[in-house]
């Protein structure tokens, strides 16, 4: 009897144990679109925390902007978030593709800044050669300058020209 008692417990603790904590909201944001959600405030707050002057400059609210462009409130967009956060493994799985795929846009970024940072390099190093050689070449143009010998019998049968017709 004892056995049984103990057996009808853990079945019916096991069975409460799979009730839900929250309710699912009526108007639930899909998993998906809530992933996009909470990657575009994910990057507000990153803008925020580097730059906090650069979002000043906005007249609107960013959180009000991402929550138009995927259409939903922010009432529901907590709602949602409650619901998710309820099953903590189905939420850590939702922060892990957040996560890579912020991993995955810094490595990108990181990429184009390099790629810029040589791009200027190049340039500037470019920039300075001709500064450089246009330096130079003055210099190397006074030395190898020919200098045009001028026959002095012309010079003076133009001169004697000129005394004539005045």
């Amino acid at each position: 009897m004892k056995n049984f008692v103990f057996i009808l417990l853990v079945l019916f603790l096991s069975v409460s144990c799979k009730k839900e904590l929250v309710k699912e909201p009526a108007k639930l944001i899909e998993k998906e679109k809530m992933i996009d959600i909470i990657y575009d405030l994910s990057l507000l707050e990153a803008i925020k925390y580097q730059q906090p002057l650069s979002l000043d400059s906005v007249e609107s609210n960013p959180t009000k902007f991402i929550f138009k462009k995927y259409k939903v409130d922010s009432l529901q967009f907590a709602k949602s978030n409650m619901y998710y956060a309820a099953d903590y493994d189905s939420y850590k799985e939702m922060f892990d593709e957040i996560q890579a795929r912020l991993d995955k846009e810094k490595k990108s970024t990181e990429i184009k800044v390099k790629a810029e940072e040589k791009k200027a390099a190049k340039a500037k190093k470019a920039a300075e050669a001709k500064k450089k050689k246009l330096k130079e070449t003055p210099k190397d143009s006074v030395k190898n300058k020919v200098v045009k010998k001028v026959n002095i019998d012309s010079i003076k049968r133009m001169k004697r020209l000129q005394h004539k017709g005045l």
